[in-house]
C-alpha cells in the first residue's frame, strides 16, 4: 500500500510539475513575438498597422482588402517592432534611455509651430494621441542616443578624406551654371483637405491666409517655423519649406515667370513678396507663395580650398558612414538577441499548403 501510495503521489508530482512548464512555455494568443523576455502583444502590432495603413492611404489611393497583402504587412510592422525593442534593451544597458526632460522639451519643441488646437488636430489625422507621441519621442530620442553612442561617436573624417573625396568627384564641383538652393511657403486655391488638415481655400482666403504668414514672417518669427505650421505643400512643409537639390539656372525658365523674377532679384537669406501661382499645364490660379533664396552657387569650378565644398564633403562622407555603419551596428545587436517570432508562425500555417 505505501508504494502503491508513493507511487501515485509521484505520479501527481509529475503531472503537476508538466502543468507547471507547459503554462511557463504556453504563448498567449495575444503575444505576437517574444524579444529575449520581453513580449510584443497584437494590441501593439494592430496599433501600429492601422496607422501603417493610415499614413499609405494618404500617399495613394485605397486598395480593396487583401488578407495576404494585410498580413504581408503586419509582418513588416512586426520586423520594425522587433528592430525597436532589440534597441531599445540595448539602450537601457548602455544608461542611455531618453530622459523624461528630454522628451518634454522635444515635445515642446514639435508643438511650438501650432496652438493647441492645431496640435491635438494634426495627432487626430495621424490616428495618435499626445501619450503616443510622446512615446514615439521617447523611442526616437533613446535610439538615437544609442546611435550616437556607439556608432556616430567613432566616425572620424580626416583631411585626407575631404582630398580623396574631391579628386574622385572633381567633376561634381565644377557647376557649368549657376544654382539655386530654394525654400518656399505655399497655400493653394482650391487644396486637397486631407492633405492640408483645412477646408479648401477659395482665392480670397487663400491671399489673405499668406498675407497672414508674411506679417507674421515680417515680425521677426522663422521661415522655418511658418513654412511647418502654414505650408500646404506635404513634400517641403516637414523641411521647412526647404526644396530638395538646388535648381540649376536652366530650369527656372520652366518655371511660373513670377517666381522665377522674383528668384533672380533676392540676395541669399532674403525672401519674395507674395508671388500669385499658375499651373503650368491649365494656367489656372494655383494659389500663393513665398520664396527664400537659401543660397546661390556660381557657376565654375569650386576648389578644395573652399571651406564651403569641405564642408559638403565632410557632412557627405559622414552621413553615408552614419548610414552604413548603424545598419551594420543594429544587425550586430539583433544577431545578438533570442528573437521568438510567433505572428510568422501563424501566417506560415495559414497560408502554407497542407
Amino acid at each position: 500500500m505505501r508504494f502503491v501510495e508513493r507511487t501515485r503521489l509521484a505520479v501527481m508530482a509529475a503531472a503537476a510539475v508538466a502543468l507547471l512548464f507547459g503554462a511557463c512555455n504556453h504563448v498567449s494568443r495575444d503575444v505576437v513575438a517574444r524579444v529575449n523576455s520581453k513580449n510584443i502583444t497584437r494590441t501593439d502590432l494592430e496599433k501600429y498597422y492601422k496607422l501603417q495603413v493610415r499614413a499609405e492611404s494618404q500617399q495613394q489611393p485605397q486598395q480593396p482588402d487583401d488578407p495576404v497583402q494585410a498580413d504581408s504587412t503586419r509582418l513588416n510592422v512586426l520586423d520594425q517592432l522587433i528592430q525597436r525593442q532589440i534597441l531599445l534593451q540595448q539602450a537601457e544597458k548602455d544608461g542611455v534611455l531618453a530622459t523624461d526632460d528630454e522628451v518634454n522639451e522635444k515635445l515642446t519643441e514639435l508643438r511650438s509651430p501650432y496652438t493647441a488646437e492645431e496640435f491635438q488636430k494634426m495627432l487626430q489625422q495621424r490616428g495618435m494621441t499626445e501619450d503616443d507621441e510622446r512615446y514615439e519621442i521617447r523611442v526616437n530620442l533613446t535610439q538615437q542616443k544609442l546611435i550616437n553612442k556607439q556608432v556616430n561617436s567613432k566616425i572620424n573624417i580626416s583631411d585626407a578624406d575631404i582630398s580623396a573625396y574631391y579628386n574622385t568627384h572633381k567633376a561634381e564641383f565644377n557647376l557649368i551654371e549657376p544654382q539655386y538652393q530654394v525654400a518656399h511657403i505655399f497655400v493653394a486655391i482650391g487644396g486637397d483637405a486631407q492633405a492640408t488638415g483645412d477646408k479648401p481655400h477659395s482665392p480670397a482666403e487663400a491671399l489673405s491666409k499668406i498675407q497672414m504668414v508674411e506679417n507674421r514672417l515680417r515680425s521677426g518669427e522663422t521661415f522655418e517655423s511658418l513654412a511647418q505650421r502654414y505650408s500646404e505643400d506635404p513634400n517641403t512643409r516637414n523641411s521647412g519649406g526647404e526644396i530638395g537639390a538646388p535648381m540649376p539656372e536652366s530650369s527656372l525658365s520652366r518655371t511660373d515667370p513670377a517666381l522665377r523674377d522674383a528668384l533672380l532679384k533676392l540676395k541669399p537669406g532674403q525672401v519674395s513678396n507674395i508671388i500669385p501661382t499658375s499651373d503650368p499645364r491649365s494656367h489656372q490660379a494655383a494659389g500663393y507663395e513665398l520664396v527664400k533664396l537659401i543660397a546661390r552657387e556660381p557657376a565654375g569650378q569650386h576648389e578644395l580650398s573652399d571651406p564651403e565644398v569641405q564642408q559638403f564633403i565632410r557632412e557627405r562622407l559622414r552621413s553615408t558612414r552614419e548610414q552604413l555603419l548603424s545598419a551594420a551596428y543594429s544587425e550586430v545587436v539583433r544577431d545578438q538577441a533570442k528573437v521568438e517570432n510567433y505572428f510568422a508562425e501563424e501566417v506560415l500555417k495559414r497560408f502554407a499548403p497542407k
